[in-house]
């Protein structure tokens, strides 16, 4: 029998996970994003990664339809910015620094990196759909990144 919702948040909750936003462009043009911690490297040789999004996430059908994504790797002093793009029915990129990548898949400002992906495959998981990207683009730096631990942002201190 699975267990109960509060107790699979508390379990998946002891896991620390990188914080990042995944972003996209619609058929116009226009950008979207929200914030994951379900990333995932996936395989080396090709090089893919793996996004998990929400069903009911406003952006969701944008993902859906986009051939490409990028997944953008907040930084310790990005908070802000991830609790904005967790958020629904606002302007997310409104007063966010950002750049167009080689995919033209947005790229937010101040990152400790990013993979800008083509999607290769979607598979469903729950109310959840698993996007995997091949990676045809991608740089990080030397910032310190941002976490989630037990229901909160944290930071990393032994680097």
């Amino acid at each position: 029998m699975p267990v109960d919702k509060d107790t699979f948040l508390k379990a998946m909750g002891c896991f620390a996970a990188g914080v990042t936003v995944v972003t996209t462009v619609d058929a116009d043009g226009t950008p979207h994003g929200l914030t994951a911690t379900a990333f995932s490297s996936v395989s080396l040789d090709p090089p893919l990664a793996l996004v998990c999004i929400g069903m009911e996430s406003g952006s969701y059908s944008h993902f859906v339809s986009a051939e490409s994504f990028a997944i953008n790797f907040l930084s310790a002093d990005q908070a802000d910015v991830s609790q904005r793009f967790a958020s629904s029915g606002e302007d997310k990129f409104d007063g966010v620094g950002w750049r167009t990548g080689e995919l033209g898949m947005p790229l937010l400002s101040g990152t400790v990196g990013f993979a800008e992906c083509r999607k290769v495959h979607s598979y469903g998981g729950g109310d959840h759909t698993i996007f995997v990207g091949q990676i045809e683009a991608g740089d990080g730096n030397e910032l310190q990144p941002l976490t989630y631990f037990r229901g909160g942002y944290r930071r990393v201190t032994d680097l």
